[in-house]
C-alpha cells in the first residue's frame, strides 16, 4: 500500500529502508528532537547517533499503513519489522512539521 505523506515524512521512510543517515539533515529540522525507547536525542547529531545504533541493532524495515494528518502533527502507523522480540509489530510514528521538515518525532 503506498501512502502519500509529506515530503520530510517520506524521506525519513524512505532512509530507514536505504539506511542512509547521511541524508537525516534533509528532512529533520537543526533542533529536531527524537523520543524512542524511553529516550530523547536532541539536534541532528544525537538524531544521526540514534539512527545508525538503531539500525546496526535492529536492522529493521518500517511499511507505513495509514496516516493521519492534523494541522502541523502527522501521524504514522508502520509495521516495522527487524531483529527484535515481537517482530513484526505495528508502531506509531507522531512527527511535527515546521516547514518543510521534522521538528520532533515521538515513536511508540
Amino acid at each position: 500500500m503506498t501512502i502519500h505523506s509529506p515530503a520530510p515524512i517520506a524521506l525519513f521512510f524512505q532512509l530507514s529502508n536505504d539506511k542512509d543517515s547521511a541524508s537525516l539533515d534533509r528532512c529533520f529540522a537543526p533542533d529536531a528532537s527524537v523520543h524512542d525507547e524511553k529516550h530523547t536525542y536532541n539536534g541532528i547529531a544525537e538524531i544521526t547517533d540514534w539512527f545508525t545504533e538503531s539500525k546496526k541493532k535492529y536492522s529493521y524495515t518500517a511499511e507505513p499503513l495509514e496516516m493521519e494528518e492534523k494541522d502541523t502533527t502527522v501521524i504514522v502507523r508502520a509495521r516495522v519489522s527487524g531483529n527484535f522480540p515481537g517482530s513484526p509489530a505495528v508502531l506509531r510514528y507522531t512527527f511535527n512539521l515546521t516547514g518543510d521538515k521534522i521538528q520532533a518525532l515521538d515513536i511508540g
